[in-house]
């Protein structure tokens, strides 16, 4: 008798184009860099190889060792990564993921980016956090010219090196930001790191980071005090003469997801750097390398969305119960297709977002009066909704989801990160706050969008509602994430019915805004067009 046989299993999805999707391919186009479609293509096809997947299983199951000490006791500080997070970095660097709009700045280049980053970071999300990092640290590098002339070059250069060498030897660099404290954590200004200036106009810094992320980087942006306040300062790990600078790796931090990226306890012992920026102006420099993670938050939240509603669906394809298909049973039908809807909702919002962020950068005020309320908004609703997006996801493949086989028990720890990293829920509901009262202006662009969508009742109703809660910012914080969870329900269903497929479109307003449906994924009602759906979630092999 045969006890091993083995049938009615799935097949690993390899062999697809991870790019092979509508809204991402539609929105390349409509926000200015359809030049970008066949990087996109190229680089959609190699995510979705056997070995690329490989790589970044075995990233994450073989985390970064901190080593302090060489053989002989002295000090290093260094870190020792698996050959697969290598190869990821490479292929990262290598298109361009962390620099390539500073380099090649052509209109849509930032969109372009950021399909890039979506789509690679299907892959292991680890890796991705010192490619967002070293992209957002242009922007603030920019408040010391010169430093940026030095060093913007090498952040931008598409070849990447891992190890400890001087950074002018290196042919390309990464960068961090290390802000948070035991004390404070997202509260910035109670920071206690202090910089101490020196007569040659250099900076020592003293002072214990609790929580810094990217920590094999060749550069930290580091907030310390001055007299004049917290002040922004550039930390290169190793010196121009070759020697280590007092940067020391105290302890990796065991986190719940997020595991080939090197997070670290760091105590900054005179450690040697350069102000960026004034005195006293860390804050509004720092925001700027922030805003820019706070958009790849987002973006990495949507990818995961993407990855979890697929690999289900591939799943339900190939896995029969009680004598059908999972794929064809209605329950499990209206299950995928609300993630889809939701997946698609925010990838919309990305693509949007990102369009924004490119022509902001190009100096369009109307466009940046608009992404000052609508990143904080998307940042937070967005990569809230993840988490329990990737629960159900992986509850579609039963027991099977729940081994690290699947992977999806992978996905299901990574998705909390995004929603507390770059700020926390509270604090991106704060942001909206504060964005509405300093420049009202935002509320105006915000819901000019949204009305873009036209007469459509639903649409109008909930922005009614929204309007009339702001006249009354008595309770703003208690209402806080009621208000913005509206502002974001009404920005994705305008786009969704300016933009995106008439069938997602409807079973969005129907359940989010009309509120047609339960409190879980798979409550759509009666009417929706499941198959038009579905279809745009199938993962084509081969």
């Amino acid at each position: 008798m045969q006890t091993h046989e083995v049938f009615n299993q799935s097949v690993p999805l390899y062999g697809h184009n991870v790019a092979d999707d509508a809204t991402l391919l539609d929105g390349l186009v409509r926000e200015g860099a359809e030049w970008a479609l066949d990087d996109i293509g190229r680089l959609g096809r190699l995510a979705g190889t056997e070995q690329v997947q490989e790589w970044g299983r075995v990233a994450n199951e073989n985390p970064p060792i901190l080593r302090p000490y060489d053989r002989f006791g002295h000090r290093i500080d260094d870190l020792e990564f698996h050959p697969a997070w290598h190869e990821l970095m490479s292929a990262a660097v290598a298109n361009g993921l962390h620099g390539a709009p500073w380099s090649d700045p052509r209109t849509g280049s930032h969109v372009a980016r950021a399909a890039k980053f979506y789509v690679w970071s299907n892959v292991e999300a680890g890796h991705t956090c010192p490619i967002s990092a070293t992209y957002a640290a242009v922007p603030a590098l920019r408040d010391a010219p010169d430093l940026a002339a030095i060093y913007e070059p090498l952040l931008s250069n598409s070849h990447y090196e891992g190890g400890l060498r001087t950074p002018l030897d290196k042919p390309g660099l990464l960068a961090t930001m290390s802000m948070t404290e035991k004390q404070g954590g997202s509260d910035i200004r109670a920071n206690t790191t202090r910089a101490i200036a020196q007569p040659d106009g250099t900076y020592r810094i003293v002072g214990h980071k609790w929580f810094t992320s990217a920590t094999m980087a060749d550069l930290f942006l580091v907030l310390a005090q001055t007299g004049a306040g917290v002040t922004c300062f550039l930390v290169p790990r190793v010196l121009e003469d070759g020697t280590r600078n007092n940067v020391r790796l105290m302890r990796l931090k065991d986190k719940l997801g997020n595991r080939s990226n090197p997070s670290a306890e760091i105590e900054y012992e005179n450690a040697l750097a350069w102000r960026i920026g004034d005195e006293g102006r860390g804050v509004p420099t720092i925001i700027k390398m922030v805003n820019m993670t706070r958009l790849d938050c987002l973006i990495g939240a949507a990818s995961g969305m993407r990855r979890g509603v697929v690999q289900a669906a591939h799943h339900a394809t190939h896995r029969k119960a009680f004598g059908a298909y999972l794929i064809d049973q209605p329950l499990m039908r209206n299950v995928l297709a609300d993630l889809a809807v939701e997946s698609e909702a925010a990838t919309l919002l990305m693509m949007r977002l990102a369009g924004a962020h490119d022509r902001a950068v190009r100096g369009d005020q109307a466009e940046s009066t608009f992404l000052r309320l609508a990143l904080a908004v998307g940042k937070y609703w967005v990569c809230k909704r993840w988490p329990a997006h990737a629960a159900e996801a992986m509850e579609c493949f039963g027991g099977n989801g729940f081994i690290e086989e699947s992977q999806m028990p992978r996905l299901f720890r990574e998705s909390p990160l995004n929603g507390i990293w770059e700020g926390s829920g509270n604090v991106a509901a704060l942001d909206v706050l504060r964005a509405m009262g300093k420049n009202p202006h935002t509320v105006d662009a915000f819901f000019a969008e949204v009305a873009l969508a036209g007469a459509e009742p639903s649409i109008e109703r909930v922005v009614n509602e929204i309007r009339s809660q702001l006249r009354d910012l008595a309770d703003a914080e208690v209402l806080a994430r009621r208000v913005i969870e509206k502002m974001a329900l009404v920005l994705q269903a305008s786009l969704l019915v300016r933009s995106g497929n008439q069938a997602v479109a409807d079973a969005f307003i129907a359940t989010r805004l009309d509120g047609d449906r339960g409190s879980v994924y798979g409550t759509l009602p009666r009417g929706v067009d499941f198959a038009a759906i579905l279809d745009r979630v199938s993962a084509k092999v081969g």
